[in-house]
């Protein structure tokens, strides 16, 4: 149902994220709101696929327990 991406664009997506990450650290200790643009990136680095993460992450967890 939802298209997954290949491995080179997921590769591509997570070097950007570091790459990103890595330049906005100096700005970003000083600023209050820096747990939510790492929680994007986080979520940026985890989406592999056209399906939103929560739902994957939903997915996942249900699959763990059973």
């Amino acid at each position: 149902m939802y298209r997954l991406y290949s491995p080179a664009l997921i590769l591509i997506r997570r070097l950007l994220v570091v790459v990103v990450g890595c330049l906005a650290f100096p700005f970003a200790i000083w600023r209050a709101d820096r747990a939510k643009f790492y929680s994007f990136l986080h979520r940026y680095w985890l989406k592999n696929s056209d399906q939103p993460v929560w739902m994957a992450e939903n997915d996942r967890s249900v699959r763990e327990l059973f």
